[in-house]
């Protein structure tokens, strides 16, 4: 498990480097977006990973990385809104937003972690394209509980499906990464 947790740094590393810099770039634009708009912003993320891993042709420049990147920053975004709530304009700064950023995915990791040691890390025989088709079953459920007004009866709530999202996207980086 200790290669999990340094790879999962990793991954983790690459996207917050992402996130800072877009931070820079558009500021905190996103806070305005409401869960459902981040919702469908990781779901067309997913909807094109599975539409490379299936189609054989690509029309555009970019491949699954970067699509997994974004999901596992919107996911980290949308466990922010779910915190802070949702907004009328931009309202936190780059540290602000980076400190808020670190704080879900050290919880998300620890959730791995402990979910890894309950599972043997049975991610690692899993394929690519499963932990896919995984992502968009929680984006189902997700929408699902949205159209329900956050309301569950014996469900987990949408936090955990946001970071059972990250989790996922962060097991399929490091598998890419393997192939390489």
């Amino acid at each position: 498990m200790q290669d999990t947790s340094k790879q999962y740094d990793a991954v983790i590393a690459k996207c917050r480097t992402l996130f800072v810099n877009k931070m820079s770039d558009y500021g905190s634009a996103w806070r305005i977006l409401r869960l459902p708009s981040l919702t469908d912003q990781i779901f067309i993320k997913a909807q094109r990973i599975r539409g490379l891993q299936q189609n054989e042709v690509r029309k555009v420049d970019e491949g699954e990385v970067s699509e997994f990147i974004g999901i596992i920053n919107y996911c980290a975004m949308a466990l922010i809104q779910l915190e802070k709530g949702v907004v009328e304009q931009p309202d936190l700064d780059t540290e602000a937003a980076t400190d808020l950023y670190d704080k879900k995915i050290a919880l998300t990791k620890q959730l791995m972690l402990n979910k890894n040691h309950d599972y043997g890390e049975a991610w690692r025989d899993m394929r690519v394209s499963s932990l896919t088709d995984l992502i968009l079953q929680k984006l189902l459920r997700v929408k699902q509980i949205e159209n329900n007004a956050g309301k569950t009866i014996v469900s987990e709530g949408i936090d955990a499906n946001y970071q059972d999202m990250i989790n996922y996207a962060i097991f399929a980086l490091i598998h890419l990464n393997e192939a390489d």
